[in-house]
């Protein structure tokens, strides 16, 4: 550990070094997103739609197979992968960063230090996202006797059951849990990725160091995520249009604000 004036640094064995972001730090990237995002709308914004359509089209196959009440454990889900999808907009913020044009191959296409390890990385959330998907279909069949409810009578069973609070209570704990591992490993891990010629563990054990040395900006953060794809859920996923690329815009700064070069 070094002492830099007043900021701390977490020295790693690699180039770069861990910056404490202090409590502010959340509503800074927030808001450096915000400007981001509204710099080039149209970049920023066609994602939000994409992600959304993506969405919309998962939740309409659940829908056409009778499935429709797992639509909200999927919705819940698909968040897990947030952080790999936007790498778009972290090239996006990268490009205002450094003062380069924006051009929509380049955008689209990601240049990232190795695809590889990208690869990997993706496919630890994307694990993560399968153990919960499994683990909400197996409490929704214990707890319904494995009858699947139309949609509305699904939520009133959710709701004003002993055994639908039950199955809400547990499914909370463990999507919880499983939601917090996804943060930890990817909440810097994947624009570092992009950015730096790095493996997937290395971005990994980084980003989980750096939720562990400042827990409190980092849960703060966390919390944030959270609450604003709970409410772009809430809205029927109209919300993420906005919310999506703010949140990756945002979580370009952190990193940026978090990982430094020695």
């Amino acid at each position: 550990m070094a002492e830099t004036g007043a900021t701390t640094l977490v020295r790693t064995e690699l180039d770069f070094a861990l910056r404490n972001p202090t409590m502010d730090g959340p509503w800074r990237w927030l808001a450096a997103g915000w400007r981001d995002l509204w710099r080039t709308p149209a970049y920023s914004l066609t994602y939000g739609f994409a992600f959304v359509a993506f969405g919309l089209a998962g939740t309409v196959g659940l829908r056409s197979v009778g499935l429709e009440s797992i639509v909200p454990a999927m919705a819940a889900g698909f968040a897990l992968l947030g952080p790999i999808l936007a790498v778009g907009l972290y090239e996006i913020s990268r490009r205002y960063e450094a003062g380069e044009p924006l051009e929509v191959r380049g955008i689209v296409f990601v240049r990232t230090a190795s695809a590889v390890q990208m690869g990997l990385l993706a496919f630890f959330l994307m694990f993560i996202f399968l153990v919960w998907m499994r683990a909400a279909t197996l409490l929704y069949a214990l707890f319904t006797y494995g009858s699947y409810l139309p949609l509305d009578q699904f939520v009133t069973f959710g709701l004003t059951t002993t055994a639908g609070l039950a199955m809400l209570s547990a499914g909370t704990i463990i999507g919880a849990l499983l939601a917090f591992a996804a943060f930890a490993i990817s909440a810097i891990s994947v624009p570092m990725l992009m950015h730096r010629d790095v493996d997937a563990i290395t971005a990994i054990v980084t980003s989980v160091r750096a939720v562990v040395s400042y827990p409190g900006p980092m849960l703060l953060w966390a919390w944030l995520v959270a609450l604003f794809t709970a409410f772009g859920i809430a809205t029927l996923f109209i919300g993420l249009i906005v919310v999506f690329p703010l949140l990756g815009h945002a979580t370009w700064h952190a990193y940026r604000e978090i990982v430094v070069d020695r």
